[in-house]
């Protein structure tokens, strides 16, 4: 150890801070890292002219120990064809176990979007009023019927609709959708010439330390985890939050009149803020449910929680992590989450499950971050290990292994089309994925702490990215992915040749006083929110 870890590369630190500590053979028996590494191969992927140089080499210096130890802990993965560059190597290493086989990322992937379901979107008397005064009457009609017809055509790479059992949309969900499809007539299309606003929500004295943030789809409420285990829900709308009335208040109302959703309010509990108490540890992962009545919160005491934003009261305690969990996230239809913890699994829940429906096991260490595909039938981790996995919801398979970070993942983003992946970690780096192809096909570099949150706009123009550098950068998301050469040579390779240089594709950089970024959302009309604690050291 002392001879050699000094020529180890710099992204191998924390592992090697690690086996610095075991000098006995007894200390390598219980190490978890060692056992990584015991067990799993680590992977290289050589041309094979290398490969033939390199065994010959071996065998010429009857080198014959040095090749045994090749051969039983290295997973050579040889490809055809010309070696990479130096920089197309670089930009794929980093990972605790090596590279991915590319056996790994052969699998097919439904990527596209669900078909959503159809109803017609009822015109306001207030639009109606508005087109009169412009004279321009049919203007907006038959843009409203683009936004029903858009979606009849099934997407060639979507899953069956009935792949994952999906909760059947309520009445109330399809309200939300109609609110949803008119402010999606107003949304601003963004570009390189037009750069979205930024609206930055600021916790200040928040002494108890901002450990995680969510906003609603709605943009209508804003949810804080603490380090002092308390979960703090805002309204960020003039509309104050409310608790449902008592049973016996309720047995008195008239279950058939109109405004009877508006009757089971209590006024009495109107208030801008609920703090909502029951962790025992601080709270690193929040995340509403998509009709608004529930919020997820996870907790370095092992548990993830559902609360309800009707009663703000907890709901039920899921029980599966025995260590912290890092992350939670609600899938897109609701009805399902899933979590990420400290004992490197991701697990799939519903919510009217004690027990996890599915155990996603592969990752070699921590897995910090948690994401759902747009079409709920994958799930996105990223881990410690230093690797960003994808897994079919179906069967629980690993689908996707994403190696090229050199730090722990700290972000995940699918763009709004489905295609795409974006990734942030404590490297500073973006990384852009194909999932399709299962391929890296951009590096955006430029900040220079971990990257917490990435989002993209509404249709996928813009990618943002907040950092612990007190900065939200825009990237162009159009261009990133545009005229990919993603021929079958590169995807037998797998490797792709990447622009040399993202400041190209850097659209601005909005620096805070003293503020990490910790979560970044659009609103659906585009407008930028972000959201972070002021430090003041």
């Amino acid at each position: 150890f002392n001879r050699f870890h000094g020529d180890q590369e710099c992204y191998y630190q924390d592992d090697l801070r690690v086996l610095s500590s075991l000098t006995k053979k007894e200390h390598m028996k219980g190490n978890e890292t060692m056992l990584d590494f015991r067990t799993s191969k680590f992977v290289l992927r050589i041309s094979r002219d290398s490969y033939q140089l390199l065994k010959r080499h071996l065998q010429e210096k009857q080198n014959n120990q040095i090749w045994n130890i090749v051969q039983e802990h290295l997973y050579i993965d040889i490809f055809d064809g010309m070696p990479r560059s130096k920089q197309q190597i670089d930009a794929m290493v980093g990972s605790l176990a090596g590279e991915a086989k590319r056996e790994a990322n052969k699998a097919k992937v439904f990527f596209g979007l669900l078909k959503e379901p159809e109803f017609d979107v009822p015109l306001d008397d207030e639009d109606e009023e508005g087109e009169n005064e412009e004279g321009k009457p049919k203007k907006k009609k038959p843009k409203k019927d683009n936004v029903g017809s858009k979606s009849k055509k099934q997407d060639p790479n979507a899953p069956p609709q009935n792949r994952i059992p999906l909760p059947e949309l309520k009445d109330s969900d399809k309200l939300d959708k109609v609110m949803n499809m008119k402010e999606a007539a107003r949304r601003v299309r963004l570009g390189p010439e037009c750069l979205p606003s930024i609206c930055f929500y600021t916790f200040l004295n928040a002494y108890q330390g901002l450990t995680a943030v969510d906003i609603t789809d709605d943009s209508s409420m804003i949810v804080g985890g603490f380090a002092d285990s308390t979960v703090r829900v805002w309204s960020v709308t003039p509309k104050k939050l409310r608790s449902v009335k008592t049973a016996a208040d309720l047995s008195l109302i008239d279950k058939e009149s109109d405004d009877v959703l508006e009757r089971i309010m209590d006024e009495k509990t109107a208030s801008e803020l609920k703090i909502l108490y029951g962790h025992s540890g601080p709270v690193y992962g929040t995340s509403f449910s998509p009709d608004r009545n529930y919020l997820l919160s996870c907790s370095e005491d092992g548990t993830v929680r559902l609360w309800s934003l009707q009663t703000f009261t907890c709901l039920v305690g899921y029980k599966g992590h025995n260590y912290p969990v890092w992350d939670t996230q609600f899938s897109p239809y609701g009805y399902y989450f899933v979590s990420g913890g400290h004992d490197r699994v991701a697990r799939l829940w519903a919510t009217d499950h004690y027990q996890p429906l599915r155990i996603f096991a592969g990752h070699l260490a921590d897995v910090t971050c948690t994401r759902f595909h747009p079409n709920s039938n994958y799930i996105a981790t990223g881990s410690a290990d230093r690797t960003i996995r994808l897994w079919d919801v179906l069967n629980g398979n690993c689908v996707r292994i994403f190696t090229g970070h050199k730090g722990p993942i700290h972000s995940l983003a699918f763009s709004p089309n489905g295609r795409f992946l974006a990734t942030g970690a404590t490297d500073g780096r973006v990384l852009l994925w194909d999932i399709g192809h299962g391929l890296m096909v951009g590096e955006l570099k430029g900040h220079t702490d971990t990257i917490y949150a990435l989002r993209f706009s509404r249709d996928g123009e813009i990618l943002a990215s907040g950092s612990m550098d007190n900065t939200v950068r825009l990237w162009d998301a159009v261009k990133a992915f545009e005229d990919l050469e993603t021929d079958d040579f590169t995807t037998a390779t797998g490797h792709i040749n990447l622009p040399e240089n993202s400041q190209d594709l850097l659209l601005g950089t909005y620096m805070t006083k003293s503020t990490p970024v910790v979560h970044l959302h659009f609103t659906r009309r585009n407008l930028l929110l972000a959201a972070g604690a002021y430090s003041s050291q």
